[in-house]
């Protein structure tokens, strides 16, 4: 058993994606749910699917929708146990840093570190008060870890990611609290559809550019999320930031010959992005 069943878990943004995948692993592993969306269609379809669940119509931007999203916790469960705090997104917002603003960097900001402080802080208080410890969870990026040109501020803010998590980790330690964080390569979700953003032209290059040949599904970081929500089996795990990638980072810049050979090349094998078709 993995130890989970019965624990209140809360998800952030788990309406899609790696969100939607967390909440469906964690409802099949026993936990009680509660999940902030803040898409009207997307919080009908989890009450729908989830009925079990409690789902709270919450931006997690904003201050006093976390101080409402908590409250409903407490009122449902009167405990937390486990906190995912998913939310995260670029806002199609790519560009060289000398032409990127100020606006920009705000909005960065919210939806990737300072949302992440907000439900945090808030959420605490109550994972505290049942004496049991807990595990925090926190989304993050691959992007953490390596540079991503006409990304600078994105960037910046999932290497802030990483220290909170780490610093938060020592912090909490002595309430036997356990922060860590996921930091996903390009995962199939309501921000990036990665397969099929490829053009059918480029798609036999897939293979090629991951050890394991392929994107990220949701279900890869739910599965992570699961291991580091139960105490049997990373109840000695903090501080830490599991990359689920499919090797992307441990290869570097080596990537698989397209023509079948079993050679590798650290140099571009296509003339494309990817995401382009070749003419």
């Amino acid at each position: 058993m993995l130890q989970v069943a019965g624990k209140v878990a809360l998800i952030t943004g788990g309406g899609v994606g790696i969100g939607r995948a967390t909440a469906d692993l964690f409802a099949e592993s026993g936990l009680q749910l509660a999940i902030a969306e803040n898409d009207p269609a997307r919080v009908e379809n989890l009450r729908k699917a989830l009925p079990d669940a409690l789902v709270v119509a919450a931006d997690v931007r904003d201050r006093d929708d976390v101080a409402k999203l908590i409250k409903a916790v407490r009122d449902r469960f009167g405990r937390l146990d486990v906190l995912v705090n998913n939310v995260g997104d670029f806002l199609r917002i790519t560009s060289y840093f000398e032409d990127s603003t100020e606006e920009e960097w705000e909005a960065l900001y919210a939806v990737n570190l300072l949302h992440m402080f907000r439900v945090t802080k808030a959420a605490l208080p109550l994972m505290k008060s049942s004496g049991a410890g807990g595990s925090i969870i926190n989304l993050s990026s691959v992007e953490a870890f390596r540079g991503i040109p006409r990304a600078c501020v994105y960037a910046a803010f999932k290497s802030g990611i990483t220290g909170f998590t780490q610093s938060l980790a020592s912090e909490l330690g002595a309430d036997r609290i356990r922060v860590n964080a996921i930091a996903s390569e390009t995962t199939d979700s309501a921000q990036i559809t990665a397969d099929t953003r490829v053009p059918k032209a480029n798609r036999k290059h897939i293979a090629t550019w991951f050890p394991l040949g392929r994107f990220g599904r949701g279900e890869d970081s739910a599965g992570a999320a699961l291991y580091l929500a139960s105490d049997r089996l990373s109840g000695w795990v903090t501080g830490t930031s599991m990359v689920v990638d499919g090797g992307v980072l441990s290869a570097g810049a080596w990537m698989r010959m397209p023509d079948g050979s079993g050679n590798w090349t650290h140099l571009p094998i296509i003339a494309a992005d990817g995401y382009t078709e070749i003419e």
